[in-house]
């Protein structure tokens, strides 16, 4: 009989004591808006942007309700108007070309190499063609290109860089913080990312400017001057008569949440690297399988793993998937041909125009990616990799040669 994974792929580790007791503290209080203070109180909000600024580096940060308005609030605070250009990663959620659709521009995709990061080369091209100034970079599963290079290529052409990090909270390039290298940067805290509200999002940038106009934009008022991670009032005094208000506040509950988490986050990004190791170590050497190879100036966090069969067409792939599931182990495919869930692809986004991204289609047609939740043992990791070998070797052996993707 065949062994079975019989664990869950989306039970996320419980919310921390330290957490929960902070969350009853402001309920307690029933100030739950991050505006609804007592004299002399900061509010968990502010204390959570003042935390995060830290870690971070930077000199300024905001709460806000998500990671997808976090990347639409900074492409609006930086002027991006109706039917302007802004390019993005081929390979990505659908949050990110979705942020880019509601400030009223145009996505235009980059192709991704076969190590899964935006191709500089596509890319130096595509300002070229485009016009685009704007370039909403995403580490998409948390694979980081070379940072140095592609700042050069964006700074020489005068596009602005804003940096999607919802997969690289506490990765870095070359000792250097994700999100650290852009004009901004954006982080999630959606249950499936690297610290868990259920949803929320974090903004990052060291421009005041931009920064007074996504605070307005989230729904400040005349209420800046209550942030602790904020430019000083007067860089407000212009741009808070001309920037509309959209809505989009973190609250106080969440934010408590969110501040013990932050002081894990060391621990947890250990925790998931021992993980990303174990199952890798399972498919080294399986015939067909390509693992993905971390550069050393990588500092990742291995909450999710991908690989490629590149050599498997779509049948083979569909066998892959199914098989393992039958046996517990949830794979999602990125060359499926209709969305499924939250895995999607470019020429699933048709509020974008049709686009011909033929070296990005090859690689998605045999990638395939899994979650690795902290709730794992090395014992099911080690399962899950042999059980992943098992179909592959399997797969390949049923179909010896290579299909039409």
């Amino acid at each position: 009989m065949q062994t079975r994974f019989t664990g869950s792929f989306t039970q996320q580790e419980p919310i921390d004591d330290d957490a929960i007791a902070a969350a009853l503290a402001v309920l307690r209080t029933g100030r739950l808006h991050r505006y609804n203070l007592a004299d002399g109180e900061a509010g968990e909000t502010a204390l959570l942007e003042q935390d995060f600024a830290a870690m971070t580096g930077a000199r300024y940060c905001l709460a806000v309700a998500s990671g997808g308005y976090a990347m639409a609030t900074v492409l609006r605070a930086h002027g991006v108007a109706a039917g302007d250009r802004v390019l993005t990663n081929a390979f990505t959620l659908a949050p990110v070309p979705g942020a880019i659709a509601a400030a009223g521009a145009v996505p235009v995709y980059v192709e991704v190499t076969d190590q899964l990061v935006i191709d500089l080369d596509d890319l130096a091209a595509k300002i070229a063609s485009s016009g685009a100034r704007r370039l909403l970079l995403s580490h998409m599963r948390g694979h980081i290109a070379d940072m140095e290079a592609l700042m050069a290529i964006c700074d020489a052409a005068g596009v602005a860089v804003i940096e999607d990090c919802a997969h690289t909270m506490g990765a870095a390039w070359n000792g250097v913080a994700s999100g650290r290298h852009g004009l901004a940067a954006c982080f999630s805290t959606q249950t499936y990312k690297h610290i868990n509200s259920g949803e929320g999002g974090l903004i990052i940038t060291d421009d005041a400017d931009l920064m007074a106009r996504t605070i307005i934009l989230s729904g400040s008022y005349m209420l800046y001057d209550r942030h602790l991670a904020a430019p000083p009032p007067e860089t407000f005094a212009r741009i808070r008569l001309e920037t509309p208000n959209c809505s989009g506040r973190m609250d106080n509950l969440r934010a408590a949440i969110l501040r013990p988490q932050l002081r894990l986050l060391a621990d947890r990004v250990e925790g998931w690297n021992r993980r990303y190791r174990w199952v890798e170590d399972g498919l080294r050497n399986i015939p067909g399988l390509v693992l993905i190879e971390r550069p050393g100036a990588e500092a990742f966090v291995g909450s999710s793993i991908q690989f490629r069969l590149p050599d498997f067409g779509k049948p083979a792939m569909l066998a892959v998937q199914e098989a393992c599931a039958r046996r517990g182990v949830e794979l999602k495919w990125f060359g499926a041909d209709q969305p499924v869930g939250f895995t999607s692809r470019h020429d699933s986004w048709q509020y974008a125009p049709p686009q011909d991204m033929p070296q990005s289609d090859l690689v998605l047609a045999g990638l395939l990616d899994m979650r690795l939740p902290l709730t794992f043992s090395e014992d099911d990791c080690r399962l899950i990799a042999a059980i992943i070998a098992d179909e592959v070797i399997a797969a390949g052996q049923r179909n010896p040669t290579k299909e039409t993707p």
